[in-house]
This record gives C-alpha cells, sequence and structure tokens, in this order.
C-alpha cells in the first residue's frame, strides 16, 4: 500500500466492487502511454509547431492569393468567358498553384529539427563512450550540459581507489610509516595478522602485478586490501592463515554495512572459548573498547579520557594528511557460557584495542585541474562521502573543492541531519534551502543523506533558476539517490549493478574527468541544435518570402517545386548531419550553464537570422527584378505555362543555394565569434557535406533540364553566382560588428514550457516539464484529499459497527467529526520513515486524475 500510493497502511479503504471499477477506470485513463519529453524536445516541439503554423498560413494566402489574380485577370480584367474546351488548361494553371502552396508549406515546416536532434545525440552518446561515458538514456546527455550542481563520492572517483596503508599506532607508538617487522612484539604480529587475513572477506586478496615493475593487483574490497597490503609489508604471510582457519571454519561473521561502519569475525579456539576479531572506522570501534594493547603487548585500561588524547594526537593528526583511519579490535569470550550472538550490542563492547592503522587514498592527479573546469562552468561539486570528516576535509582541499579563505560548510551526517530537520524528523525544505548553497563537503553520510541533499536542492526555488544536479553513486544503497538527481552517474568498475540501472550514464573508468567530458558533450549538443537552427530559420525566411512574393507579383514561383525540395533537402536532412555532428571544444567549459528556461534562439542568433535573411531577399530579389539586364539575357518572368527553363531563374535558383552553402559555414558559430573556420577541418562530416552538396549543384544546373527547371550556364555566369555566396560570409563579419545590445527591439523564441501553460489533465503525464517545487504541492493536496476521503469512508463504517455492535459502550457521536476522529491517536497521519521518499512519481498513480479534479489542484 505504501508502494503504491503513499498513504499509510492503516488508512486504506474497504474496496467495495464500485471503488475498484473506479479505480481500473482510472488507472486505464492515467495510463495511456506518454513519453516523457527532454527539456530541449519540450522546447524544439513548441518551436516546431510554432513555425509550422506560420508556414501553413503562409501557404495558404500564397494559394489564395494565385487563384483570385488568375481568376480576377482572366475572366475580369480580360473579359474572357469560360470556355468547356479551355477546362483543362485552367485546371493546370490550379493544379500549378496548389504545388506552389503545397512546396511553401513543405520548405517552411522545420521537418529537419527532429532529425537533428536524434542525430546529435545519438552521435554524442557514440563519442562520449570513446571518453568513458556509457550512456543508458539519450537525454541525459543533454540534461548533463545544463548542470549546475555534482553531487560526487570521494573513494575512487576522486580518488585512485587504490588503498594503501601509510601511518600506524601500535603498542603506544605512532609510526609515520610502515613500521619496521622487529619493532613489533610476536604476539601483537599475531593479532594484527589474525586479524586482517581472518576478519575479511576471503575473495579480497593482493595478486602479483600483470607488468613487470608494476603494482601489485588489488582484487576485492580496496580498503581490506590495504590491510593484506600492510601485513605483506610487515613481512607476514596472510593466506597462510586463511588456509589454517578456511570460511568453513568461520563461527560468526557480522558483515560491514553502513550503519555498523564495522566488521566483525567470531572463531572457536582450542580450549572451546571463542575469539571475535573487529575491525572499522576508528571512532566507533574505539568507544567500543575498554583496553588497548601496550608496548608489552598487554591490555591496559583504557578510559574515555585515554580515548578523547587518542582521538587528538593520533587519529586526527591522520585524518588531517587525508587518512581514513581504521581500528583493528579483539575480544575473548570464555569457553563456559556461550554468549548471545544476535544481541549484537553486547557483543560488540568491552573490545580490546590492537592498532589504529591510516590509509592513504591519493587523489587521481587529473581531479584537481577537472574541479577547476567545472567551477569555470559555473557548476557547483559538493563531495558527499562515508569518511571522516578530516579526511574529507583535507582530500576536499586537494581536489579544490574547498578553497582557503572561502566561507564553505563541511558537515557531518548527524549535524546535517539536525539542522535540516523538525521535531518530527521530517526534512523541512527552508532549513535545507539556508545549507545546501554554501555546503561543499558532507562527511560520515550514509545513502539516506545523500538522497535528502540531492532531493533538496532540486526541490529547491533559491536563487535565479532551478537546479539541475548530477550525482555519482556505487553502491546499492546509492540507487534511489541516483534515480531522483537528474543525471545519475554510476561506477563501471566498483559499481553494483542496481546502482548501474537506477542510472543514466556509467563511467566505464569511475572517473571525475569522464564527468566533466559529459558536460562537455551535452552542451555541445545543445549548442548543435541552435546552429541547425540558425541555419535552417533563415533559410525558411527567405525561401517562403520569396516564393510567397514571387508568386504575388509575377504569377510563378521564382522556386519552382523540385528546386524548392532540393533546397528542403540541403537544409533539413544534410545541415543537420553537418551542424549536428561538431566536436565539441573546451571553449563550452568557459560560460555558465543554460538553465531550464534559456530560449533556443538567442537575441545574436536572431540577429543572424534577420541579417542574412536581409542580405540574401535584396541578392534574389535583384536578381529576379533587375538580373536580365545585369547579365544580358532573357527576362524568365511572366513565361507562358509550358515554356522550357530560363537562365534567368536558373541563375536565380543558383545563387539562393550557394547562398545557403556559404551561409551554413557561417552558421557554425552562435555567440557572435567571428571565425567561423575556426577548427573546421576537425568535423569531416562538414566538409564532405558542403562539398557533396556543391557537386550536387553543378549536375543539377548543367544536367537536370526540364524535370529541376535548370538550363546550363556560362563559366562567367557560374563565377558571378559563387562571387554572390561569398559575400554571405563577409556580410557575416558585417552583422558581427553590430552589437546586439542596441538591438533591443529582437525577441527570443523557443523558451521553455511554463507552468502556467500546461493543461490541467496532461500535469499528471509531463512530470519532468513542470517545477518540482509545484508537484510537490500538487502532490501533498493529492494526498490530503485522498487521506481526507478514505478517512470520511472510515468513520462512516466504524459508526456503522458501533451503531449496531456497541450502542450501550459509547456513543457514535463521540467520535464522528472528521478532526475529533483525526486527534485520536490510532489514525495520525506519519510518514513512515522521514528519510524515504514516497510517491516518486505521480505518473504511476491510478488516483492522481482523479483528485486533481476534485481537488482543485
Amino acid at each position: 500500500a505504501k508502494t503504491q500510493d503513499g498513504v499509510a497502511l492503516e488508512i486504506q479503504p474497504l474496496k467495495s466492487q464500485e471503488g475498484v471499477e473506479n479505480e481500473e477506470k482510472e488507472k486505464k485513463k492515467v495510463k495511456v502511454p506518454k513519453k516523457e519529453k527532454s527539456v530541449l524536445q519540450g522546447k524544439l516541439t513548441r518551436l516546431a509547431v510554432q513555425i509550422g503554423k506560420a508556414g501553413l498560413i503562409m501557404s495558404a494566402i500564397t494559394v489564395i492569393i494565385l487563384v483570385l489574380y488568375f481568376v480576377i485577370d482572366t475572366f475580369g480584367v480580360q473579359g474572357r468567358p469560360w470556355l468547356a474546351e479551355c477546362t483543362p488548361i485552367y485546371i493546370q494553371y490550379f493544379v500549378k498553384f496548389f504545388i506552389i502552396g503545397v512546396t511553401v508549406l513543405v520548405v517552411a515546416v522545420p521537418e529537419g529539427l527532429p532529425l537533428a536532434v536524434t542525430i546529435s545525440l545519438a552521435y554524442s552518446v557514440k563519442k562520449m563512450m570513446k571518453d568513458n561515458n556509457l550512456v543508458r538514456h539519450l537525454d541525459a546527455c543533454e540534461t548533463m550540459g545544463n548542470a549546475t550542481a555534482i553531487c560526487s563520492d570521494k573513494t575512487g572517483t576522486l580518488t585512485m581507489n587504490r588503498m594503501t596503508v601509510v601511518q600506524a599506532y601500535v603498542g603506544d607508538t605512532h609510526y609515520r610509516q610502515i613500521p619496521d617487522p622487529d619493532a613489533i612484539l610476536p604476539k601483537v604480529m599475531d593479532l594484527i595478522v589474525n586479524g586482517v587475513a581472518i576478519n575479511s572477506a576471503y575473495t579480497s586478496k593482493i595478486l602479483p602485478p600483470e607488468k613487470q615493475a608494476g603494482l601489485p593487483r588489488q582484487v576485492g574490497n580496496k580498503t581490506e586490501c590495504a590491510l593484506l597490503g600492510f601485513v605483506l609489508d610487515l613481512k607476514q604471510d596472510y593466506q597462510a592463515v586463511r588456509n589454517e582457519v578456511p570460511e568453513e571454519k568461520l563461527y560468526k561473521v557480522y558483515t560491514f554495512n553502513s550503519v555498523r561502519k564495522s566488521m566483525s569475525t567470531v572463531v572457536k579456539n582450542s580450549n572451546g572459548g571463542f575469539r571475535m576479531y573487529s575491525k572499522g572506522a576508528s571512532e566507533i570501534i574505539l568507544r567500543k573498547c575498554t583496553k588497548i594493547l601496550d608496548k608489552n603487548g598487554d591490555p591496559q585500561v583504557f578510559k574515555v579520557k585515554d580515548r578523547d588524547e587518542m582521538v587528538k594526537k593520533v587519529i586526527e593528526p591522520m585524518a588531517c594528511h587525508g587518512l581514513r583511519t581504521i581500528c583493528l579490535a579483539f575480544r575473548d569470550f570464555p569457553p563456559d557460557a556461550e554468549p548471545d550472538w544476535d544481541s549484537e550490542n553486547e557483543i560488540l563492547s568491552d573490545l580490546t584495542c590492537i592498532a589504529v592503522v591510516g590509509i592513504e587514498d591519493p587523489v587521481r592527479p587529473e581531479v584537481p585541474d577537472a574541479i577547476l573546469k567545472c567551477q569555470r562552468a559555473g557548476i557547483t561539486v559538493r563531495m558527499v562521502t562515508g569518511d571522516n570528516i578530516n579526511t574529507a576535509r583535507a582530500i576536499a582541499t586537494k581536489c579544490g573543492i574547498l578553497l582557503p579563505g572561502e566561507d564553505f560548510l563541511c558537515l557531518e551526517g548527524k549535524e546535517f541531519n539536525r539542522l535540516i530537520r523538525n521535531e518530527k524528523g521530517e526534512v523541512e525544505q527552508e532549513q535545507l534551502d539556508k545549507i545546501w548553497p554554501k555546503l561543499r563537503v558532507l562527511a560520515r553520510s550514509s545513502p539516506t543523506d545523500k538522497h535528502t541533499l540531492v532531493k533538496g536542492i532540486i526541490d529547491s526555488t533559491v536563487g535565479d533558476q532551478r537546479q539541475v544536479v548530477a550525482v555519482t553513486g556505487d553502491g546499492t544503497n546509492d540507487g534511489p539517490a541516483l534515480k531522483k538527481a537528474d543525471v545519475g552517474f554510476a561506477m563501471g568498475i566498483a559499481g553494483t549493478d542496481v546502482a548501474k540501472e537506477a542510472s543514466d550514464i556509467i563511467l566505464t573508468d569511475d572517473n571525475f574527468t569522464s564527468i566533466v567530458k559529459a558536460v562537455m558533450w551535452g552542451r555541445n549538443v545543445y549548442d548543435s541544435i541552435s546552429k541547425f537552427l540558425q541555419f535552417q530559420l533563415t533559410v525558411n525566411v527567405v525561401a517562403v518570402i520569396v516564393a510567397f512574393t514571387g508568386a504575388c507579383i509575377t504569377q510563378d514561383s521564382p522556386l519552382k517545386a523540385v528546386q524548392m525540395l532540393w533546397v528542403n533537402l540541403i537544409m533539413d536532412t544534410f545541415a543537420s548531419l553537418a551542424l549536428a555532428t561538431e566536436p565539441p571544444s573546451e571553449s563550452l567549459l568557459l560560460r555558465k550553464p543554460y538553465g531550464r528556461n534559456k530560449p533556443l534562439i538567442s537575441r545574436t542568433m536572431m540577429k543572424n537570422i534577420l541579417g542574412h535573411a536581409v542580405y540574401q531577399l535584396t541578392i534574389i530579389f535583384t536578381l529576379l527584378f533587375a538580373g536580365e539586364k545585369f547579365f544580358d539575357i532573357d527576362s524568365g518572368r511572366n513565361a507562358p505555362l509550358h515554356s522550357p527553363p530560363t537562365e534567368h531563374y536558373t541563375i536565380v535558383f543558383n545563387t539562393f543555394v550557394m547562398m545557403q552553402l556559404f551561409n551554413e559555414i557561417n552558421a557554425r558559430k552562435i555567440h557572435g565569434e567571428r571565425n567561423v573556420f575556426e577548427a573546421i577541418y576537425r568535423n569531416p562530416i562538414f566538409c564532405t557535406v558542403v562539398l557533396g552538396t556543391f557537386a550536387a549543384q553543378i549536375i543539377i544546373v548543367e544536367f537536370g533540364g526540364k524535370p529541376f527547371s535548370c538550363s546550363g550556364l556560362t563559366l562567367s555566369q557560374w563565377f558571378w553566382c559563387i562571387f554572390i555566396g561569398v559575400g554571405e560570409l563577409l556580410w557575416g563579419q558585417l552583422i558581427c560588428t553590430v552589437p546586439t545590445s542596441h538591438l533591443k527591439f529582437l525577441k527570443e523564441a523557443g523558451h521553455g514550457i511554463t507552468k502556467e501553460e500546461i493543461p490541467e489533465e496532461e500535469l499528471p503525464e509531463d512530470v519532468d516539464e513542470i517545477d518540482h517545487a509545484e508537484m510537490e504541492l500538487r502532490r501533498g493536496q493529492i494526498l490530503w484529499f485522498r487521506g481526507l476521503n478514505r478517512i470520511q469512508t472510515q468513520i462512516k463504517v466504524v459508526n456503522a459497527f458501533r451503531s449496531s455492535l456497541y450502542e450501550g459502550l459509547e456513543k457514535p457521536e463521540s467520535r464522528s467529526s472528521i478532526h475529533n476522529f483525526m486527534t485520536h491517536p490510532e489514525f495520525i497521519l506519519e510518514e513512515d520513515e522521514p528519510q524515504t521518499p514516497f510517491l516518486d512519481s505521480t505518473e504511476d498513480d491510478p488516483e492522481t486524475d482523479g483528485l486533481q479534479k476534485r481537488g482543485g489542484g
């Protein structure tokens, strides 16, 4: 019941037949499969619909004007009668007008938009594989370009996950490097070797290096491998101990988990007693120690005062060097009475500390640079780790997450929860909003804390724009956080299958730098689409205006139907191939994220579109109405119905295509950069498309003949066409010099969908396109109404029982009011566990739709 609709078990309604039927109906109604659109696809769909509508209107007007002009001119002005034998000719004219109208429509509708998105995403995903990003959901690639925050694990992502023991505290002595084996007493050495070899997963091993002079290979849990390496450094053999005590001889094992933060193994002694070896986070194990081995290897009393001193003198200095501290301890149980192994707290007490070791996990050399790139790109990196706060702080400083002199927060999980939860243990968004903007390190955190933090940041409405959060995780318990995040990264090497299943992208090398590459590719997708749009809309505007105006003035479209379709092919299919496959450059990381509501067409792009349209229209109309004088050829205007193709209209068509080809090069830059040829050789597809189109154009003009309405051109005419095309590049430089800030009248286009514009019945399905805070509110209302509804049902049921069975005991009126009823303790509504979010998505909810309308939500 809880998973089904998040309402506590005790207020489930008694299902009547009618109720079941209604519920099934509602299920059917909501469960219409509706694919969630990504932010980018949402913007594109809207834009495409707007452009399509405009094109439809233009084409309709074109047809109407052509037909009216023809009818008025032929039958009105010239006064000709409609002759039966002329009917086929008139019908041919009307068909021609209709074809022109359809052509205008075809050119106006940007059917290449979805293609460009798919090509760009598919191309990026393929290339990201080489950058160690295995993309599981296409949308993730694009979302990553808008990321504003990354919550990263420490171990293995920021660090190398190659643990080695570098310091140890044994027998009252703090060794700053691995101690000499002779310095440790044999009985203490035995305890260390047994404590490490027996009390660890037998799958953790150290194998010889694959390459000569390489490092030994660590297999299994890296922390255990570090301890096994420590044993080997002390010139001892852990395998001999394991052979002597095989796994089946282990009496009881308390495995490691994120709550215990320790692992213990019990073995039976030859005298019938038991010995338990424990290891775990030093502050947790030391709290359970009452004795410690001194320099002679004898147990000494270990008081709270001694423990505090040890924390100050040994553990904190180790942690401040970025070392993870692990404590080894043991406890002997007498043979006379076997303890109760299930009462874990009793068993795991009264321990004797053997040693504390400091394990180093070096920061990956490339990470500080990658984090600097993220910060430059406007992305905040936060570290969420299960480690000690001092260790976490030291590593965060080495990585560059914490900068000296900055006012940032480092919190432990406990402190974090204390600050953000109210007395009932529920997370309060207001409190969380005060903390997360400055929080950079969350130490000693549980997976639940990670989920709380991620959910809090995503749902927050503080700041100009909503946060887009990426999260890394490797454990099974990271699943909820990975699912909740906008983009979840799972570790390919260290990650569990559950984590991979919950993620959007898998990092095949577990490396933080791969996340930065994903950001770069994500931003590149966005820019590729914008480049394509800039090019496409210029052609759209020009082609539609030329066809419309030409048809109205000269009774014929200057660009014939087949020519228009060729132009459409260039600007749609080929251009989406050429511009959507641009490789990313480092410069993408020098700007801030676009955010969810950034329009697809910025004012700079609008300036480029209109600027180039003005140039092209001027040239086309000049050629159309004065071209025959300039080139000294026959005019092609007002030609009869089936006249052969003219040189005049061929030059218009050829010049138009040349201008598009050179404008395609201009379209490679959308932020007003001057060098449009920059790194053009890095995109072979672009070069192939441009040169291929040019070659095809030569063939069409010279050999296209009647089907393409083309007649061959002379060499000088070809040079003029190309020269006018090159003029596009010079004109592009001129447009760059006009500052966008002066063109206040330019509007942006292609915004994201705002909350107000979504019809109510769509809300449950389009969860992704609505503000999450809004959804939370809506969800609260839905739950509230559902709760009230069910309680009312139960009041009736309870009252019915009372009145029939217990009339004498209590007056039913005393509980008939819903408020009285709810104050009774057994009906108080509480969240099951504040940490676990229920009702993750309204989509799966059978009752949302109905309640939406009832609740007026």
